[in-house]
This record gives structure tokens, sequence and C-alpha cells, in this order.
């Protein structure tokens, strides 16, 4: 059976550009990425997000561990999906900036795919509570599942930006090199 590659495959993922694979970004999208306001504003977004999904991370455990709490961590857990929809809104505008599209650039095709997971499983929260859909210690369970989910997207884009380091070290340390050979 062959399998169907999304735009971005798993060599275009990796750390650093090698043979046979693309950097993360073009000269011209690097630029972009550089000139934009967007990407100060997901470098103020992402740490914010962060430290929301601590404090709501540990309301969340204190209400199971002993019940007391539901309020403040149902809030927190509410606060934690607003940022990710202004976080994921201002990131599709970078990305369209960036890349000419709002979601989906093959540099990011992977992240975004499981971004569609975290959005799923936070407005899931919101729909259950609003909604009186789940017992409050199955809300937090959710909230947990939400959370796992967005640890390790995280960790995705927390990857990329090592990739996109580690692309702009190879590039700096070539320049010299290149520019030695007469090579622009």
């Amino acid at each position: 059976m062959t399998a169907v590659l999304p735009p971005c495959t798993a060599s275009e993922g990796s750390a650093l550009p090698s043979a046979g694979r693309p950097p993360l970004y073009t000269p011209e999208q690097k630029k972009r990425r550089d000139e934009s306001r967007w990407t100060l504003v997901q470098g103020v977004l992402a740490p914010l997000q962060f430290l929301v999904f601590l404090v709501s991370l540990g309301l969340v455990l204190r209400y199971l561990a002993t019940g007391e709490g539901l309020q403040w961590a149902s809030a927190s857990v509410v606060l934690k999906t607003l940022i990710l929809y202004l976080i994921m809104v201002t990131g599709c505008i970078w990305e369209k900036v960036v890349f000419g599209v709002y979601l989906f650039a093959p540099a990011f095709y992977w992240e975004d795919v499981f971004s569609m997971l975290v959005l799923a499983l936070h407005t899931a929260y919101l729909a259950a509570a609003l909604n009186d859909l789940l017992a409050p210690g199955q809300l937090m369970t959710l909230a947990l599942a939400a959370y796992a989910a967005y640890v390790i997207n995280a960790g995705q884009f927390i990857w990329k930006l090592r990739a996109a380091r580690l692309q702009a070290q190879a590039e700096a340390e070539a320049a010299p090199a290149a520019a030695s050979r007469g090579v622009a």
C-alpha cells in the first residue's frame, strides 16, 4: 500500500537542512517572518499561554486530588482556552504573512494538524461545561486530555523554533565559506 504524504514530508520536519531536505524557511519567508509584527505577537502569547497552562494545571490537579477549588480550576481552563483561540487566530495570520496560507503551510503542516486536535479538545471542554454534559471530575479529566495534547503540540513548535535557529546558525557558518569561494 502506498502512503499518501501531506505537503510536508517527514524529511521537511527535520532539525537541520541537508541534502534533499529543504530549509524550514526560504530567504523570502525568513525576511517576512523577521519583519512581521505577528512574530512578536506569537513570541509574547506563547509564553503567556504556557504560564496560564501551568497555573491551570495546578488548579485542575488540586481539584482532582482534593475536590476543592472547582470554580478556580474551571475558570482557569476557560482562560487557557481563550488564550489558545487568540494564539491560534494570530498564528494563522502569521502563517499567512510568512507562507501565504492561513493553515497547513508545508513547513508547519503536522504542527497545524495536531493544533486541530488541541482546539477540538479545548472546545469540547467548553461545550461540555456550558451545557452541563459532564460531571466536574469528568470535565477536569477532559481538561487534562486537552492539556496533554497542548504539551505535545507546544513541543512540536519548540522543535521547529530550534530547527529555525539551527538553520540560521548553519547559514551564518556557511556564508563566510561561500564568500571565500566567490559564491553568492
